[in-house]
């Protein structure tokens, strides 16, 4: 029997979005299809059991990037797709974010939420489809699950705020607003902009909200209408009393530890005394079961986490003592490695990023194979967390989610001021390296990266700064903390991250723990945001006020040259023989762009201007009236073909060879030797004619000509010359036509 399947429309901004289920996967949990245009993204959701001695959510979401969905097979030796793409891990990661939070509060069973693309029509964003269509999977499956979650993008074009735009709409928008929210709040942001105000943000951000209440509503309605009964789950419930029992016993302890003089080795090492001295006290001299044990480390956790949030909401005061509006002491440095093209130092109290800059040739740009439209990326940012920048000791692997995210995040807050490629015609790596770590190493990332940026001598339009602001909330009462610690994330409310320039914003990112903030309370935290990203920046332009006027000694120097576009072929040669050579014997780089642009990179001046002359001779052109020094090629007895450029010769008829009477071609120029000729004409089909005699007595090309006429012969027809001038200029047009060709085949191959 034919599967029944079930469809739901609604609208997103002007576009119609529709969801169907019932068709596919009707043994997981839940599973859905959403459809915008011809963009598919399917989602399925499944509940396992309890894995003993889980004590948090085990919560996986899964992005599986299919290529067919593009029309496309993989670029990979396979010809499948391996491991997940970076901008598939980002697409998780966007999806994972606003929906842990609305799971029960102490749920432990397994959850598993895998999206794949079906469809992409390179016009409908994939992204905001994955989180939309995972939240519906969830709202019809069996798992609880405090939903529905709606999602949608908001772009600027042509300055307007436009809601859920296209690809192509996007390539223009000056802001990438993605946000997620339930009926009554927002739960995630993740934002990219051209420098744009804080009251444009909120305004999007105010936007965003009502746009996904449509979607929200269908989603309720797929629950109500065909919803499977929820499970029920047995939940690891807080014993408050214990608590509270808890709290009281070590309170006081706490509260003192807290007002001396802070360092994370102090806070967490008093922490962890009193920690032990607490579960002594509740043992009472009599060994605890593993289960007591963890029963009473779990009290001791919920209240500090507790008084920590108390003394800040009605005291105040933060673990570090500081004023909730308050920035760590910061320190800058540059030029920290003298063989990297440039290098930032920014260390922000105990948290500390080294970032080194490297630039490239536009040939070393990033390759991507995905489906979000883009083929290449000339800027690329990395983040590293070792293990020993937070005094730990792990095994080094490839790069995780949360290093891949941060990396993106950094990368993002700097794209709007990079230079583009025809004011800096370089690829530019970064590589953020944290070296210690106690809250906002993303974001001293972002600052650590305008500094090696400008070290570099990269004349970014403007320098970045970034600030992490957190929240705890209780009931209606908040407290919005600037430069969040370590401790503030573990035990506050939301890690809201913002970059910027003095003219605006370049970069978003919200996460919360809660189950939504109002745009009021986020509008206040961009306003606070702003104050610190200014003190911070300060305090960077300090240590250096611009991008150094020229690049480090070791930094390659690139240069253009354009060049006509028949004549590329002509520069790579059979093969790319030519294009190798003029590298390997110039110690250069060179790229070519089809449009005739050559970028010559050299950290050694002689060789770019080499490199540079080798090339203009290779697609010079012959211009009637120049004189030329070049190789005689072939001998005839009419005369000689001289080689005047690469790939291209006239020919010099013998009664042009000199002023007087010449017998023999050979009395003058034998095969090998260089002779120095003028170009007298050039046919239409492109033949050069050649003189050595208007050389030699300063002839005008029209002299030369002149000169140059066939005299009738005795017989009353014409002259032998007339003859070789046929065969010269057939010989003439045969080669530099045989150039022509070679640069338009190579051309062709590329």
């Amino acid at each position: 029997m034919k599967p029944e399947a079930k469809y739901y429309s609604t609208m997103l901004g002007d576009k119609q979005v529709t969801f169907e289920t019932g068709r596919l996967a009707r043994q997981a949990g839940g599973s859905v299809i959403l459809r915008q245009g011809d963009s598919m993204m399917f989602a399925a959701a499944t509940m396992g059991g309890i894995r003993e001695g889980t004590d948090f959510f085990p919560l996986t979401v899964d992005y599986e990037e299919r290529m067919y969905a593009g029309g496309r097979i993989p670029g990979s030796f396979f010809r499948r797709e391996g491991r997940p793409s970076t901008d598939a891990t980002l697409v998780a990661r966007l999806t994972d974010r606003p929906l842990r939070p609305l799971f029960p509060e102490g749920m432990r069973n397994e959850v598993q939420v895998v999206l794949m693309s079906l469809s992409a029509d390179n016009e409908n964003p994939l992204d905001m489809l994955a989180i939309n269509a995972a939240s519906a999977a969830l709202m019809i499956s069996d798992i609880p699950f405090g939903g529905p979650v709606g999602a949608v993008r908001i772009g600027f074009v042509d300055g307007k705020l436009v809601v859920n735009p296209t690809i192509q709409q996007m390539e223009v928008s000056t802001l990438d607003l993605r946000v997620a929210g339930t009926k009554d709040a927002i739960l995630m942001v993740e934002a990219g902009a051209n420098e744009v105000t804080e009251v444009l943000m909120v305004e999007a951000l105010q936007l965003a909200h009502q746009s996904i209440q449509p979607i929200i509503a269908v989603q309720e309605q797929m629950a109500a209408e065909l919803g499977k009964a929820k499970k029920q789950v047995e939940l690891a419930t807080p014993n408050t009393e214990r608590f509270e029992q808890a709290k009281a016993a070590v309170q006081n302890r706490v509260r003192a530890l807290l007002d001396l003089p802070y360092s994370k080795e102090n806070l967490y090492g008093g922490m962890d005394e009193i920690k032990a001295a607490y579960l002594l006290e509740v043992a009472n001299g009599v060994e605890l079961t593993p289960e007591q044990a963890k029963e009473a480390s779990a009290a001791f956790d919920e209240a500090e986490r507790m008084i920590v949030r108390e003394r800040i909401l009605n005291d105040g005061k933060r673990p570090d003592n500081r004023k909730l509006d308050e920035v760590r002491e910061i320190t800058c440095e540059v030029d920290i490695s003298p063989r990297a093209h440039g290098s930032g130092l920014f260390t922000r109290g105990e948290t500390q990023v080294l970032t080194l800059a490297t630039l490239g040739t536009p040939k070393e740009a990033q390759e991507l194979d995905n489906l979000n439209g883009m083929d290449s990326k000339r800027y690329m940012h990395h983040y590293n967390f070792p293990p020993y920048c937070t005094g730990e000791v792990k095994r080094l692997g490839g790069q995780s989610r949360r290093e891949i995210g941060h990396g993106a995040l950094a990368e993002r807050a700097l794209v709007p001021v990079i230079p583009d490629e025809k004011t800096f015609p370089y690829t530019l790596r970064l590589v953020s390296e944290v070296m210690a770590s106690n809250g906002s190493s993303s974001m001293a990332s972002v600052c650590g990266s305008t500094l090696a940026l400008m070290d570099c001598g990269v004349p970014i339009t403007a320098p970045v700064s970034g600030v992490a602001m957190g929240l705890i909330k209780e009931g209606d009462k908040y407290a919005i903390l600037t430069d969040i610690l370590g401790a503030e994330d573990h035990l506050g409310d939301m890690d809201f991250k913002v970059t910027g320039t003095r003219n605006g914003i370049t970069a978003l990112q919200m996460d919360i723990k809660i189950s939504g903030i109002t745009p009021e309370i986020m509008a206040e935290a961009l306003e606070r945001a702003k104050v610190a990203r200014f003190h911070i920046l300060n305090l960077m332009l300090e240590t250096l006020p611009a991008p150094r006027p020229s690049l480090k000694p070791h930094a390659p120097r690139i240069e253009t040259v354009k060049v006509p576009i028949d004549k590329i072929g002509a520069i790579i040669g059979p093969g790319g023989k030519n294009i190798r050579a003029l590298q390997e014997e110039t110690n250069t780089k060179i790229d070519i762009d089809d449009d005739g642009t050559v970028y010559i990179a050299s950290t050694d001046g002689v060789g770019f201007e080499e490199a540079r002359e080798r090339i203009l001779g290779l697609t010079e052109t012959p211009v009637i009236g120049r004189i030329y020094t070049g190789k005689c090629v072939r001998i005839t007895d009419f005369g000689a073909f001289i080689e005047i450029l690469p790939g291209i010769d006239g020919m010099v008829h013998i009664s042009q060879l000199a002023s007087e009477r010449v017998e023999r071609v050979e009395d003058v120029v034998n095969l090998g030797e260089e002779l120095t000729v003028m170009v007298t004409d050039i046919s239409p089909e492109g033949k050069v004619r050649l003189s050595r005699q208007a050389v030699l007595e300063d002839w005008t090309p029209e002299e030369a000509r002149e000169h140059d006429k066939p005299k009738p012969s005795r017989s009353g027809g014409q002259g032998g010359r007339s003859g070789g001038d046929r065969r010269g200029g057939d010989r003439g047009g045969d080669r530099g036509g045989r150039s022509g060709d070679r640069g338009s085949f190579h051309k062709d191959r590329r």
